[in-house]
């Protein structure tokens, strides 16, 4: 078939396969056939992803700590503590 002689119907029966077996292998290789960069994409983004929710957490602790400290301090000028 390299050689531009052959249809792939005809290297299919030389080979001694059914052509139905031949494109049950040909759609099962190609998941192989994927760029890696698929995955590494996906893995950049889960670190990115768990990166920005330390970082939510963390501003949201210090909003946190800045609405007790402002609500303290108008507790003590409003006389209520």
């Amino acid at each position: 078939m390299a050689q531009g002689n052959s249809t792939l119907k005809d290297a299919i029966k030389s080979a001694g396969i059914s052509e139905q077996t031949y494109y049950v292998w040909k759609k099962s290789a190609k998941p192989a056939d994927r760029k890696p960069e698929a995955s590494v994409v996906a893995g950049d983004d889960l670190a990115d992803l768990i990166q920005l929710e330390k970082e939510n957490l963390r501003l949201r602790n210090l909003l946190s700590d800045k609405l007790r400290a402002e609500n303290a301090e108008l507790r003590k000028r409003l006389g209520l503590d």
